[in-house]
């Protein structure tokens, strides 16, 4: 099947790739053009010294928007770091989970799994108080259900599984110190901060390129930090120097500082939230009207970000990705824990590519089917 051409600008294949995300075509223009001569400094927005007024002003803009995308309330800090997600895993433990205290962790996925291989190297005692490995973690639980141990220092989830294909679709109501990753839908939808006390997140999802990590932890929390850990590994060092206390990862947050000016002015987290919701949509109605292809995911906990489903046999799959690949449908394959395809659709995924792949699909059902 060869379909019609893409519409995007610059010739660009749609990119389903679960990690470094597509970014706005503008943004990547705007960063283009700052790479010669940033705001009129002479150097390169890359070259910039993270100690002069040029690249202050940006740095502290991002702060300044990410908060107010997010509705971060002002007894919260935010930190950008570099590390990724992986090591928020063990950074978290080693300020928030002494050595030999529990603290629970729902696993509905491979990244809540390493967390708590992380929690336990440090030396803590991760409880794991729901685990959907039965089910080859397809769900996640009703958080209404999910109750702290009287002996937890905090609960810990993955709000949004990329290899699963699984998300919350909530927040929690109940009572409970929450600690939530949500480096695969950060800045998709609106999001209640004050329901946790920490979030964090890799940029390289929804908000900008590999390289930046962002951690929004509650004052309360802060206070609890022991003294006597590595500075680099102490979320007071960012905090009290506004993440400037070592050479921060400055092309990373420029570039993230763009991709925040551009949701508010699509705007903010409400658009995006009906944006994704459409585009996921375009592919899950595929996926429902097929006896073809069928999804991963439970209804209730289906991912607006990365769409997991199998076709009826891996011969049929590796066809499939190979036309999917000749049409410049990008990185499909899902991953090898659950097989079959996967379509990562985060926040700058244009809708047409999501149209696309639905043609695709359909095509490709009847001539297979």
């Amino acid at each position: 099947m060869a379909l019609q051409r893409s519409t995007q600008p610059y010739d660009r294949a749609f990119n389903f790739s679960a990690g470094p995300c597509t970014l706005p075509v503008e943004v990547l223009e705007e960063a283009r053009d700052s790479l010669m001569n940033y705001n009129g400094s002479g150097a390169s927005v890359m070259e910039l010294s993270h100690r002069g007024k040029d690249y202050d002003a940006l740095h502290m803009q991002a702060f300044a928007d990410l908060r107010e995308l997010m509705g971060i309330p002002e007894d919260y800090k935010i930190a950008f770091l570099q590390g990724g997600a992986s090591l928020q895993f063990t950074m978290l433990a080693m300020n928030f989970l002494p050595v030999g205290t529990a603290a629970d962790y729902i696993v509905t996925g491979a990244w809540g799994k390493k967390a708590v291989e992380a929690a336990k190297i440090h030396g803590g005692v991760p409880q794991v108080i729901y685990d959907a490995k039965a089910s080859n973690y397809d769900h996640a639980p009703k958080l209404s259900d999910i109750k702290q141990s009287a002996n937890s220092a905090f609960i810990h989830m993955s709000h949004n599984e990329t290899i699963q294909g699984v998300d919350f679709m909530e927040e929690p109501s109940g009572e409970g110190i929450w600690i939530n990753d949500m480096s695969s839908n950060i800045l998709s939808r609106p999001c209640n901060v004050s329901r946790y006390a920490m979030i964090y997140a890799g940029a390289q999802k929804n908000m900008g390129p590999a390289g930046l990590t962002v951690a929004i932890v509650r004052q309360d929390m802060i206070d609890k930090i022991p003294d006597g850990l590595p500075p680099m590994l102490d979320y007071r060092t960012y905090f009290e120097n506004d993440s400037m206390y070592n050479t921060p990862p400055c092309w990373s947050i420029y570039v993230a500082g763009l991709v925040y000016k551009w949701v508010k002015k699509l705007g903010g987290l409400e658009a995006m939230d009906k944006i994704n919701s459409e585009k996921a949509k375009t592919i899950y109605d595929v996926i429902d009207g097929s006896g073809f292809y069928k999804g991963h995911a439970q209804l209730a906990n289906r991912s607006k970000m990365n769409i997991t489903f199998t076709l009826p046999d891996e011969d049929m799959t590796a066809a499939f990705l190979k036309e999917a690949k000749e049409n410049r449908l990008l990185e499909l394959k899902g991953h090898r824990s659950v097989g079959g395809c996967r379509a990562s659709i985060y926040n700058a995924f244009p809708l047409e590519g999501c149209q696309v792949l639905a043609s695709f699909m359909k095509d490709f059902e009847q001539r297979n089917g």
